[in-house]
């Protein structure tokens, strides 16, 4: 088989995305600092893996189906649907949201193509599964950290005081 225009452009979206947000989880990685900064360093540092893992399965998926993938530093720059992450330390508070957010616009992304990929190549939308599953496992997880109980929670913790 041989991806369409179509195919290889929302595989090609989807692996900018994945290398971006490994870079950027690296970048956070380096630079969190504050309350919970141990667990949440360790915890980048697996997401970072997946991803960077991700990154090589949909590029080679894209080979496997005689498309040409584009990693390059430039082609990520100008092509990711991830904001640009700050510069210089980070609360740990604020890169779990900077970090949640980007694996939400991940996902966001992917799901917004699955249909389409699901279409024309079953095989390619389930590879995207697998990572859509991974990915929304990390930002509950990562998100997490900076949550609140929801209202009845909060209720039932004040009846019992």
């Amino acid at each position: 088989m041989q991806a369409s225009a179509k195919l290889t452009k929302n595989m090609q979206s989807i692996l900018v995305d994945l290398i971006d947000l490994h870079l950027q989880g690296k970048q956070a990685h380096w630079n969190i600092v504050g309350t919970n900064f141990r667990d949440l360093h360790l915890q980048l540092d697996e997401i970072i893996a997946d991803v960077r893992e991700f990154s090589d399965v949909v590029a080679e998926r894209m080979r496997a189906l005689d498309a040409v993938p584009d990693g390059r530093s430039e082609t990520v720059t100008k092509t990711s649907h991830l904001s640009k992450f700050p510069a210089g330390e980070v609360l740990t508070s604020d890169a779990v949201d900077l970090i949640t957010g980007r694996l939400d616009t991940t996902v966001d992304y992917i799901r917004s193509v699955h249909d389409a990929v699901d279409e024309e190549d079953p095989t390619t939308a389930d590879i995207l599964h697998a990572i859509l599953e991974k990915l929304e496992q990390y930002s509950w997880m990562v998100s997490a950290e900076n949550r609140k109980p929801r209202g009845a929670s909060v209720k039932k913790s004040a009846r019992a005081s």
